[in-house]
């Protein structure tokens, strides 16, 4: 078949494809960018960047719901889901613009439309205006992303429910939201809505939310949950539903052993991530899925079809943007001649309920079932004293440190400001440096930064 000849071709316009993208154009390499639906990838357009947008909108509602604290009288206030949406709609609208001069400046070609392989390295895209391009290029970066799970729940399916890209389009407030799931996408969009006014309850199948974590940030993020009058419903399997989500829904299953029915108005389903892998053409390309649907890459993020690649959520990468960012890196280093892989790497990461939670290396449930011995510092959020000038003492700092050595093993935190004040231990932890490097730091009062000398000078001495 006749096709256009590429030096690069990226499949997904996502994290670390469009960076790919941007950075072989840019050095003189004819390349493509096939796209379907949404310039930039998820995280600007239905996911991080939106959410975090939307999250913080329901952080102003609290101000304005407690205002006699902060001595401000402001009545009669109301929330308008509308002008919710619509701040969000302009952020996006402003990345979009940002991420279309990327393209322009670097050089490379943004191809609308659906693209599948119809063999090696050769890709078929259905154009939006119709018709239909052939293209093949010399190297092929597969960047197809990922989507929310719909579990095979009888009901569910044709209860139309919301998931995260529907949520942060609505334009009303659910009268009564029932959220299928306690994970990040779960927790962070059911405090955001009982904080515009909804009625919420989270159905979680695990014994306790976020059952990775140690039972203490468990413990903590649940009784948070409640304190903002959420009901956590935990230990819960879902057999069926019935309803239409907007209207009516109901869900049947049992809690402990015993029956229960849930009914609400609204559902959001956030039990997963499911890759875009169905339906592209791969084993037309000779390129391999795991057994739950990943590309299957090496540690350099090679697939099993030569000069083939494979980036972000869609190769089974933790699925975070700053891994996907940091998958481009791998790649982009390993074609000028390095050897860089993804073993190893450091997995930052935080969970945006207010307070937040964040968390970089080892926590104890980890370091417990790895044999590793540890020295562990705790300290209440209270004892940091710019907490108090804000008016959010809850939460606390945990760090790990070897039992023999000075050296971090991990640091957890469930606060105000934890996913900023998280990034000074990394540097920490990059860099090699004992914990005694923050402890004798002198930084600037009154900051969260200035609680990592609180924290590290409660480290246990050395039992040496």
């Amino acid at each position: 078949m006749n096709a256009e000849q590429y030096d690069a071709l990226v499949l997904g316009s996502g994290e670390a494809g469009k960076y790919i993208a941007w950075h072989l154009a840019k050095s003189g390499q004819r390349t493509g960018v096939i796209e379907r639906r949404y310039i930039g990838g998820s995280c600007p357009n239905i996911a991080c960047l939106p959410s975090k947008n939307i999250i913080h909108s329901a952080k102003v509602a609290t101000y304005f719901r407690s205002s006699d604290e902060f001595g401000i009288t402001k009545d009669n206030w109301t929330i308008q889901m509308s002008g919710v949406r619509d701040r969000k709609r302009k952020m996006v609208d402003t990345l979009v613009k940002v991420h279309l001069d990327r393209y322009r400046t670097s050089g490379a070609e943004l191809i609308m439309g659906e693209g599948r392989f119809v063999e090696p390295r050769t890709i078929e895209v259905e154009l939006p205006e119709g018709g239909k391009r052939v293209l093949r290029g010399e190297r092929v970066f597969i960047s197809t992303g990922s989507r929310a799970t719909i579990d095979p729940i009888p009901g569910l399916l044709e209860a139309l429910p919301l998931t995260h890209v529907e949520a942060l389009e609505l334009d009303y407030v659910p009268k009564h939201l029932i959220v299928l799931g306690g994970g990040y996408v779960g927790l962070e969009l059911a405090h955001a809505m009982r904080r515009f006014g909804s009625q919420v309850t989270i159905v979680e199948r695990s014994d306790r939310i976020t059952h990775q974590e140690d039972e203490d940030v468990s413990e903590a993020l649940e009784q948070l949950t409640r304190d903002e009058g959420i009901e956590l419903l935990s230990g819960t399997v879902v057999a069926r539903i019935e309803g239409k989500s907007g209207e009516s829904i109901t869900l049947h299953g049992t809690r402990a052993g015993s029956p229960i029915a849930i009914e609400g108005t609204d559902l959001l389903v956030a039990t997963g991530r499911t890759p875009n892998t169905d339906g592209i053409g791969l084993e037309l390309a000779g390129v391999e899925r795991t057994g739950n649907g990943h590309v299957r890459v090496n540690e350099r993020l090679e697939t099993t079809a030569a000069n083939v690649w494979a980036v972000g959520d869609c190769a089974g990468s933790p699925h975070f943007t700053h891994i996907a960012f940091d998958d481009f890196r791998v790649v982009r280093d390993n074609l000028s001649g390095g050897h860089r892989v993804t073993t190893g790497r450091q997995v930052p990461f935080c969970l945006f309920t207010d307070p937040e939670f964040a968390r970089i290396g080892l926590n104890e449930t980890e370091a417990k079932a790895r044999g590793i011995p540890y020295r562990i510092a705790k300290i209440p959020m209270a004892l940091v004293l710019r907490t108090h000038t804000l008016s959010e003492t809850r939460g606390f700092m945990k760090a790990l440190i070897d039992r023999d050595t000075d050296r971090i093993l991990g640091f957890s935190a469930f606060g105000v400001g934890a996913g900023e004040t998280m990034a000074t231990v990394q540097l920490a932890i990059s860099a090699g440096l004992p914990y005694t490097a923050l402890r004798d730091s002198i930084f600037t009062h009154p900051t969260m930064a200035e609680g990592l000398v609180v924290l590290f000078s409660a480290v246990p001495a050395n039992a040496k």
